[in-house]
């Protein structure tokens, strides 16, 4: 694009959100405390870089006056990741680019031929945003035309779609058409890079974004729907956790003969004894606090989002079907009885194990959303896998310190357990699956 050109389409600058300003005798400090604690030093103060912040703290400045001011200070800002620049022509504005982080995606390396296969085209608010987790900066849309040229590059004719065609190349947004070529994204898939870049600090967050525990929805999240309606509930045993304590099998034992066990006895079947057992060793409340659960397993914030809902095919003393398993009360409430919801869910896991029958219980684990976003906000989805792998492993390890066959399965059918339950798949839906069933003399597994 020509010089110009570039001088037709306009910009302003302004300091991004949250931004505080520290001095000393020999340096000047700039910091910031959201999404995550960030700080940089440009060297001794001047007149010049005062100037500057001064412009910039009032209104959106023009980039050429700033420039004037202090040139080399006014491009480590841009590089540093702390000003936004809107671009404007004739008048309107055309988009703004925020700074995602300054070391976030990778540097220009051609022009913009296509849109990154990762980007991302949202609605915010009353706006258009673009995003990518490879990307520098959001680019969030003004005019629609701007919409029009970030979904087909090729309609790049209005005059100050050079200045936009370089800054999306720029920013990581855009680039030749070869970085599909990368061997190393090649390997990703887009909504894993962007869980992988939403979950970790330094990367996805923008000031203000609400990164962490920030409690943004606290006020306004009403309580998921229970699904048990007026079936049949039935209180289980509760274990005698000092016995246990005293004469379970030791943790170095359990961990060593730890394994996925798909084959079961049959002939005698896990009772409701057993199960009750493993729910209350591995899931019951041990307390309850205003704001704080406590169970076994540990849980962000002590939120504990995770509901469990045995699905049963094969237990002594314990009628087949769908429940859910009530920590408070160590009960099971009838969700559904025998039927093709249920036989979906058992079919499907015995699909996606490859073993040679459906479990005798299949735990349906699964996630009631808004308890734990309205508190972590973008945090919130990692999290809920991460507790889902904490209650897997303890599961796992209680069922093989009773004796039984555990798996856990890395999918299960989503919209089969709303089916079954009636419940609001945004407001919770299953999040993982596990096998169980009595522990034959020999499993064959490894």
């Amino acid at each position: 694009m020509t010089t110009a050109v570039r001088a037709e389409t306009g910009a302003r600058l302004r300091l991004r959100p949250g931004v505080f300003l520290a001095t000393d005798r020999d340096r000047l400090i700039l910091f910031r405390r959201r999404p995550w604690y960030r700080s940089e030093s440009f060297g001794a103060p001047s007149a010049a870089k005062r100037a500057v912040l001064t412009r910039l703290t009032e209104e959106p400045a023009p980039a050429a006056d700033l420039e004037a001011l202090e040139t080399g200070f006014v491009a480590a800002l841009r590089a540093g990741g702390w000003l936004v620049t809107t671009v404007h022509w004739a008048g309107r504005d055309l988009y703004s680019l925020q700074p995602v982080d300054s070391g976030a995606g990778p540097a220009a390396t051609g022009p913009a031929e296509t849109l990154s296969r990762f980007a991302v085209l949202r609605r915010e608010g009353d706006q258009m945003v673009a995003e990518s987790p490879l990307a520098r900066a959001r680019l969030v849309i003004h005019d629609p035309a701007v919409t029009a040229v970030v979904a087909d590059l090729a309609r790049a004719d209005a005059p100050w779609a050079p200045a936009l065609l370089e800054d999306l190349a720029r920013v990581g947004l855009a680039g030749p058409r070869a970085q599909d070529d990368d061997p190393a994204l090649r390997l990703w898939n887009p909504p894993d890079l962007w869980l992988h870049g939403r979950s970790r600090l330094g990367n996805g967050g923008y000031a203000g974004a609400g990164f962490g525990r920030t409690g943004w929805a606290a006020p306004f999240v009403e309580p998921a729907a229970e699904p048990d309606g007026d079936g049949p509930v039935v209180q289980l045993d509760r274990p005698d956790l000092a016995a246990l304590a005293r004469d379970d099998r030791p943790l170095a034992a359990v961990l060593e003969d730890r394994r996925s066990i798909r084959v079961y006895d049959h002939d005698h079947p896990i009772t409701i004894r057993q199960l009750g057992e493993l729910l209350y060793r591995c899931a019951a409340e041990r307390r309850r606090g205003p704001d704080r659960i406590g169970r076994p397993y540990p849980a962000g914030g002590g939120m504990y989002e995770l509901e469990l809902y045995p699905v049963v095919r094969h237990v002594d003393g314990l009628a087949p079907g769908m429940y859910h398993y009530r920590p408070h009360t160590h009960q099971l409430g009838l969700v559904r009885g025998p039927g093709p919801q249920v036989d979906r869910l058992l079919q499907g896991a015995r699909w996606s194990s490859m073993a040679p029958a459906e479990p005798q219980v299949l735990i349906v684990l699964a996630a009631r959303f808004g308890r734990l976003s309205s508190m972590y906000e973008q945090l919130a989805y990692s999290l809920i896998l991460k507790h889902v792998g904490v209650l897997y492993q303890t599961l796992y390890l209680v069922a093989t310190a009773m004796g039984l066959a555990p798996c856990g399965l890395g999918a299960g059918d989503a919209s089969a357990f709303t089916d079954a339950t009636g419940l609001d798949y945004p407001a919770e839906s299953s999040v993982g699956e596990f096998m169980l069933g009595s522990r034959p003399a020999t499993d064959g597994e490894k």
